[in-house]
């Protein structure tokens, strides 16, 4: 398996079909309705799938300046082209590429990194060590969405799997000793659920979020709840209110607000899930 996916060279035209052919196959994802919210979907919004490309193409040139440059050509010609499959089916149209901005940022960085990156095929300590930071995002990501999937099976199973198989086939291929696969595995997972742990214990969350009926609420409008986690304010505001949110716990939180002779019923609901933390009003 190793020497199918790391044969030791890919010619320009293999990165060039690689690169249509991830764009065509993330743009697919994330058209269809079948794969929404679902682990294929994340491959047009987040890294991990992208690290996994960009090893295969660093790892199978013979020079660094090689990696650089045939890792630069992919990231340039796939992520526009991600977007440009969308259009006709989305109803955003061009305005889709607004959204490459980030992509292109990290597209011109991924010049530099593979230039270094492609110091792992050495095989010694220093591939470790290059691969460490890879290693402790892929440990984050895995254990995260293996959080998720506890609580909502199956959903991010693949993620969580494809992320720590990809921890594995890296230690295995580019770290010859025992001892630094140990390390290589046992570390970064270590430090990924500290930091998880951390996250999921503090919340601080700071925000406003419209209300869902768009009130318009006048300045002596007050807000009424019982909970020793939250500061609640009203902004009022021409086009309809928002709710000024200051809490320190997850859950969800029920709330009115008076203004003249006038109770409005609410709830406060702050989530954690795997796009992160949301928040919501909801009409009681």
């Amino acid at each position: 398996m190793l020497k199918k996916l790391f044969p030791g060279r890919i010619s320009w035209p293999e990165v060039i079909i690689f690169a249509v052919a991830t764009a065509l196959m993330t743009a697919a994802f994330l058209i269809s309705p079948i794969f929404e919210n679902t682990s294929f979907q994340r491959m047009g919004v987040y890294l991990e799938a992208w690290i996994f490309f960009a090893v295969l193409i660093m790892a199978n040139c013979q020079k660094p300046l090689e990696s650089a440059l045939k890792t630069f050509v992919f990231f340039l010609v796939s992520q526009p082209l991600i977007y440009l499959f969308q259009v006709p089916f989305s109803a955003m149209g061009w305005g889709l590429f607004g959204y490459y901005r980030t992509w292109f940022i990290w597209t011109l960085f991924t010049f530099p990194m593979a230039f270094v990156g492609w110091y792992i095929t050495k095989k010694n300590w220093l591939s470790l060590l290059i691969l460490s930071r890879v290693l402790v995002f892929l440990a984050y990501t895995a254990l995260d969405a293996a959080r998720f999937t506890a609580s909502h099976f199956p959903r991010l199973l693949v993620t969580a799997l494809f992320c720590l198989g990809q921890m594995v086939l890296y230690l295995w291929a580019f770290t010859p000793k025992p001892l630094q696969k140990l390390l290589g595995l046992a570390v970064p997972l270590a430090l990924a659920a500290v930091v998880l742990l951390q996250r999921t214990a503090a919340v601080e969350v700071d925000c406003a979020v419209f209300f869902p009926d768009y009130p318009v609420f006048s300045e002596s409008a007050v807000v009424t709840e019982d909970s020793d986690s939250l500061t609640l304010a009203v902004e009022p505001r021409d086009d309809g209110a928002m709710l000024r949110v200051h809490a320190t716990a997850y859950g969800d939180t029920d709330f009115t607000v008076t203004d003249g002779g006038t109770t409005y019923d609410y709830t406060l609901q702050i989530r954690l899930d795997d796009g992160g933390v949301t928040v919501n009003v909801v009409k009681r």
